[in-house]
């Protein structure tokens, strides 16, 4: 067998090994959604408590991704990822076990913090990969951190329906193991040459500032019931961010490499992601909270969880589609055309949801648009992002983008709940349906803005190619 023979054969392996570790730990991440009424119930906790089992792993995965991010541009990049799944194992055990609700938020942290390791498969597939080859992998693994959520959500609703709470997270433990020993017989070292340190000084600044971005985006009712604590916790948050910013610039080693990030294409596509994000996650949230209310507020249909999850079926199988057709159409079509064009089919999502929702069937078309939208940018994104940045700093900068792509999410999530919130009549349990409407357009104005910058990354790539 030639060498060459070797390397193709070793890839075959590679890639289907980093896309699964990608989907594995999104969907586990994700697992908290369907189960929050579970919890409340199984645990005597109130229905925000509950509410942190999705907001401690989307935190977690927020501050470790930027370290990991680091670490994986290193030599100990194998090491990394492997300790990083043994954590993510070792929290999915804490979930399974007859623990008080305490260890139950310390196993979803640990679950959580694999989210980061989304930028290292990336860098291993650039690192180990031909050019074309890596590019494609690159895409569909950014494709699968986002539809891991519609696989985890039917799955895990299915097995609490019919197996109780425990055996919904007995999932998340079986394919976390599998994915420890798929990456210990499938990661290949870093290459030589590498460095990397972490400051641990500005790791727990940006931990502090995210967690206080994060907390006030999850609690929304904070900023309706004490709007002084709210708008004091923004100011620290901001503070903490603004002295992290400043420590990445004046340190010898950064956790993200903040002057590569002020590259315009970088700055531009993480702006394009924060704003994206946010109109993505909402009409994410809109469609499946629409989904669920029952038919006795006028509207909805009163779907179970289960049922809900399906809902989320046509979301993960057009965005894999588009994940598949992207690195086709990018030898044609520029990236940031690619997240303009895919900007604006969400933006239709919306339009769909805004103007027809009264059928079942509406709702389905308005997630696999959305799900066709989402692949599409997703897929697109890295490709913007890696154009000007070296190998050896591929892990960080998808890391950074990641973090940027977490916190509008969030925020996505709080801005629906907010715009309901305001919808809903005094001593009524639902708003209006007025008010899905009134999201529906915030979220047509977000893709607006995101297709809008897309584009002006397109033309400033178009004019340093042809001056």
């Amino acid at each position: 067998m030639t060498e060459r023979t070797l390397e193709r054969s070793e890839a075959r392996l590679l890639v289907p090994a980093l896309m699964f570790i990608a989907l594995v730990v999104a969907a586990v991440a994700s697992l908290g959604t369907p189960l929050i009424t579970s919890v409340a119930t199984t645990f005597h906790v109130s229905l925000d408590s509950a509410q942190w089992t999705l907001t401690i792993a989307l935190l977690s995965g927020a501050v470790a991704t930027p370290v990991l991010g680091r670490l994986g541009a290193g030599p100990h990049r194998r090491a990394t990822i492997l300790a990083t799944l043994a954590i993510v194992v070792a929290g999915s055990a804490l979930t399974v076990l007859p623990l008080p609700f305490a260890w139950l938020l310390i196993g979803r942290a640990a679950q959580g913090a694999g989210l980061g390791l989304t930028a290292l498969m990336m860098g291993v597939a650039r690192d180990h990969l031909p050019e074309e080859r890596s590019a494609a992998t690159i895409a569909l693994i950014s494709v699968v951190s986002i539809i891991g959520a519609g696989v985890g959500y039917p799955l895990a609703a299915l097995l609490a329906e019919f197996g109780g709470l425990r055996a919904a997270y007995g999932l998340g433990l079986l394919v976390t193991a599998i994915a420890f020993v798929t990456a210990w017989r499938s990661m290949p070292a870093a290459p030589e040459g590498r460095s990397a340190h972490v400051n641990v000084t500005s790791a727990l600044v940006l931990a502090g500032g995210l967690l206080l971005v994060l907390f006030l985006a999850g609690e929304s009712s904070l900023w309706s019931r004490h709007l002084a604590v709210a708008v004091t916790l923004a100011v620290a948050a901001v503070l903490l961010l603004c002295v992290w910013t400043v420590s990445e610039l004046r340190g010898k080693t950064p956790l993200v490499d903040v002057r590569a990030v002020r590259h315009p294409a970088v700055a531009g596509a993480n702006i394009a992601m924060f704003v994206g994000g946010i109109g993505m996650y909402l009409l994410l949230t809109l469609i499946t909270r629409y989904a669920q209310t029952p038919h006795g507020a006028g509207y909805g249909f009163g779907l179970t969880t289960f049922v809900a999850g399906l809902v989320l079926i046509p979301f993960s199988l057009l965005g894999f589609v588009a994940g598949k057709l992207t690195p086709r159409v990018r030898k044609r079509i520029a990236d940031p055309l690619l997240l303009a064009g895919s900007a604006v089919v969400v933006g239709g999502g919306f339009a769909l949801f805004a103007a027809a929702r009264s059928d079942l069937a509406e709702l389905f078309a308005a997630m696999g648009v959305l799900g066709f939208g989402v692949g599409g940018f997703s897929a697109a994104m890295p490709g913007v992002i890696l154009a000007v940045t070296p190998k050896s700093e591929t892990s960080s900068a998808m890391s950074f983008n990641y973090v940027v792509r977490s916190v509008g999410y969030s925020l996505g999530s709080a801005i629906g709940g907010l715009i309901l919130a305001a919808g809903t009549g005094p001593g009524h349990l639902f708003p209006d349906d007025s008010a899905y409407t009134t999201a529906a357009l915030v979220g047509i104005g977000a893709m607006a803005i995101t297709t809008l910058t897309s584009l002006a990354l397109a033309r400033r790539r178009s004019s340093e190619t042809n001056p």
